[in-house]
């Protein structure tokens, strides 16, 4: 019932507005980021300040939802036991109105909002939060690798590496 009733609601804030959103042109615009669905697993490393960075078996599992509408991105970091580190979900999606991609992701209790660009076989978002100020990138490798890396500054230092991860995708 609450799902009707939501489903009801949003559709007619949709009709008020006077803009239908372009279905055809999300889908489309979605294909492009094809080549990250499935599942990939991988060494990385994350540095959280001074010492060794921990190294961690990271896992992607990359499924479209929505018959095509959104990318749905589950992350799992795990130590060499298996122990579960780290843990994040993201959405994915395009704006045809403004002709954007979005990523939503959550972790830890908390959620990022930002713009997602599109790169041939790869991509890049970033955010700042007062001082801090975080971008990622990845790109696939010539040999088809999943290669990511984020790096951090606070204030005037210069940019290091946060994070690392080289990902194989899994049959």
């Amino acid at each position: 019932m609450r799902c009707t009733l939501l489903a009801l609601l949003l559709g007619a804030a949709f009709l008020c507005s006077g803009q239908q959103p372009n279905l055809t042109a999300q889908r489309e615009a979605m294909k492009k980021l094809d080549f990250l669905a499935g599942k990939w697993s991988g060494d990385g490393s994350v540095s959280r300040g001074p010492g060794d960075p921990l190294k961690i078996i990271q896992s992607e599992n990359i499924q479209f939802k929505l018959d095509g509408l959104v990318m749905l991105i589950e992350g799992t970091g795990r130590d060499a036991a298996g122990k579960v580190l780290f843990q994040a979900l993201a959405i994915v999606s395009y704006d045809d109105s403004t002709s954007v991609y979005r990523i939503r992701a959550y972790n830890d209790g908390r959620y990022l909002d930002t713009e997602l660009k599109v790169l041939t076989h790869g991509f890049a978002w970033g955010f700042e939060a007062g001082p801090l100020k975080v971008n990622n990138s990845m790109k696939l490798s010539e040999k088809g690798e999943w290669i990511e890396v984020t790096e951090s500054s606070y204030g005037a230092a210069p940019p290091r590496k946060s994070v690392e991860m080289v990902l194989k995708r899994l049959p």
